[in-house]
């Protein structure tokens, strides 16, 4: 491995683990983030913390931002004190975040009429994911600019796509959006269904998850459900904002998505009833909410037993 000089843009949950992961495999990192506190680990294990993302961006081959939404990236990359003040032309520039296809077209004309490449590679894998370096990367942009960046990418993500070009690795991520938000519900239902017939969530888990009906999210959210931990790998106001962009690019599309409605409904459930920064599997709160209470014998449609009159 050649050691890369890279500046790192968003220390969120996903963030400061894949940041952590690039300054543990020896590449000289300068760290940024909005809550300066959060760099204090990275500076702890060697990264340089910078004060604004100019400044991260200044001196280094490639620059990694990963931060909320398409407002976020635009300001941390093109704002006045944006990443392109600081960048020289010929550094590449990589968009890890989760934002509107259009949005990464946009910034990717602004950062090439500076003369700066530019890829979006969002990412799936969840806070386990990023801790291990097991990420799926979805990556929109140029071959010879995914070649550029393949090894610091490797560092943080075990499968790497080149979707297409700029925008096409945030319409792949949309479309994960939809598998998991359709799969979490179907874990929620399931989990409920089983226990409300008498059966043991860890029971269920060590049944499914190696079948059919077994998910990385039942396997990964489940165990955490079942013991009620709602602390976030991923969470829902975050996912609610990534299915705005679902349903932006599906309307335009022309593509109902019933199955996703549905569990973005439960999601809202869940933010309104102040939930918005648990785990996306709190969901599971949300439809609790909905399960009716346990049938007595005479609502089930059974006659209590007969007098005898003795």
């Amino acid at each position: 491995m050649t050691p890369r000089s890279i500046g790192f843009l968003g220390l969120g949950i996903m963030g400061a683990a894949m940041a952590r992961r690039l300054v543990e495999a020896g590449h000289r990192v300068a760290v940024w983030n909005r809550t300066a506190s959060k760099c204090a680990p990275l500076a702890a294990l060697g990264a340089r913390v910078a004060p604004t993302p100019r400044d991260a961006a200044s001196g280094a081959e490639l620059v990694i931002s990963i931060v909320n939404d398409s407002p976020d990236v635009e300001a941390v990359l093109l704002g006045p004190d944006g990443a392109a003040q600081g960048a020289a032309p010929g550094t590449l520039v990589v968009d890890m975040s989760t934002i509107d296809p259009a949005a990464a077209r946009r910034i990717g004309e602004a950062l090439r009429a500076r003369g700066i490449a530019f890829l979006d590679a969002p990412v799936t894998g969840g806070d386990v994911g990023a801790r291990e370096g097991t990420l799926s990367i979805l990556v929109g942009g140029a071959t010879a600019d995914l070649e550029r960046a393949r090894e610091v990418l490797s560092a943080m993500g075990k499968r790497i796509t080149h979707c297409g070009p700029t925008g096409a690795g945030q319409t792949m991520k949309a479309a994960n959006q939809v598998l998991c938000a359709v799969t979490l519900l179907g874990v929620v239902e399931a989990l409920h269904f089983a226990g409300r017939n008498g059966l043991e969530p860890a029971l269920l888990l060590e049944a499914l998850a190696a079948g059919a009906g077994g998910s990385w999210t039942l396997s990964n959210y489940g165990p955490r459900i079942a013991r009620g931990d709602f602390a976030p790998g991923f969470k829902v106001k975050l996912l609610l904002k990534d299915l705005r962009i679902v349903f932006a690019a599906a309307q335009a599309a022309g593509v109902p998505l019933e199955g996703t409605a549905l569990a973005r409904r439960l999601l809202d459930d869940v933010a309104a009833s102040g939930g918005a920064e648990l785990g996306t599997h709190a969901m599971h709160q949300a439809h609790a909410r909905r399960i009716a209470p346990p049938l007595r014998q005479t609502d089930a449609g059974h006659n209590p037993k007969p007098e005898t009159g003795n």
